[in-house]
């Protein structure tokens, strides 16, 4: 046999092994959760429901002691308290995702608003969070900066599930910054903001990739320059993306629907959904902003975090 025959059985066997290795810890997670699900569920019941809760802790306090001599720590007082407040804010087994571990869902556990916990697990899902990025995006108030109105009724989502822009954009969109920042001129401030924003531009939301950044467009004898320019698959639109470092103004409006209305007579392709305007101002004047009515034009703020 030869040495590359060698060489693509090795190959064959550690493929068979990591995909086999990977099936197994879905499966793993999979019975974990089910498992605790199920716990929990006990737990309530045994107690005589979820609104007893005195009794459910003399309950819980009683049976870990006896579970974590024979299993050790991880059958616990705090651990099966999690499993029996999971199985009360989870209480459709067909609810729970895979796609998030059971370290995922104890960080959702203290969460009391269900579309608070329901915009979470719509992130992990969409965006591949891992434990340490849900944390992260659960510590800087990723709901509460949702720049959409509607926050009372989010939904899991399945594949049946359409997202729009104002499902994604957040206010203030968060940008990390040193002091040394704060000396920019504003011309170098705002190509500082707008690098930041191509290099993290998940902070915008889901299904965004990078078309160009100061992207040029030539009428006649002039140039022109869109500060960056998105296409989303989710959408399956073109997303424009305007920076201003000043308080908003009637006519910052004016030139993003200028370049929204460029790329949809150029750019965009017939099986494209209508061009998406964004504009990212330091400031908004709410007043001035009530006048938007532009159904593809929307205005969020940015916040250098130093």
């Amino acid at each position: 046999m030869k040495e590359t025959d060698y060489f693509y059985k090795i190959k064959d066997l550690i493929d068979h092994y990591e995909v086999s290795s990977k099936v197994r810890v879905m499966q793993d997670n999979r019975d974990r959760l089910r498992m605790n699900w199920q716990v929990g569920k006990l737990l309530v019941e045994a107690q005589g429901g979820k609104n007893r809760a005195k009794y459910g802790d003399n309950l819980i306090k009683k049976w870990s002691k006896k579970l974590s001599e024979v299993y050790g720590n991880k059958y616990g007082y705090t651990n099966l308290s999690n499993m029996r407040q999971f199985y009360i804010l989870f209480p459709i087994l067909r609810t729970l995702c895979e796609e998030l571990s059971w370290s995922h869902y104890r960080y959702l556990l203290p969460i009391k608003n269900e579309n608070e916990r329901n915009y979470y697990v719509n992130q992990v899902i969409l965006n591949h969070l891992s434990v340490r990025e849900l944390r992260e995006m659960i510590k800087s108030n990723a709901f509460e900066r949702l720049s959409y109105a509607d926050k009372e009724n989010i939904q899991l989502i399945d594949d049946n599930t359409h997202l729009t822009i104002e499902d994604m954009i957040k206010d203030p969109i968060l940008i990390k910054a040193n002091k040394q920042v704060e000396k920019l001129d504003e011309k170098a401030l705002h190509k500082y903001i707008i690098s930041m924003l191509e290099e993290r531009f998940l902070e915008l939301g889901t299904g965004f990739t990078l078309a160009g950044h100061e992207y040029k467009i030539h009428i006649d004898n002039h140039t022109f320059k869109m500060d960056l320019l998105f296409f989303n698959y989710q959408l399956n639109s073109f997303v424009v993306v305007e920076v201003k470092i000043k308080e908003y103004q009637p006519k910052d409006i004016g030139q993003l629907k200028f370049y929204v209305d460029y790329v949809d007579k150029n750019i965009k392709l017939s099986n494209h959904n209508k061009t998406i305007g964004v504009l990212i101002v330091r400031k908004k004047n709410k007043y001035v902003v009530e006048y938007v009515t532009n159904e593809e034009l929307f205005v969020t703020t940015y916040k250098l975090m130093i």
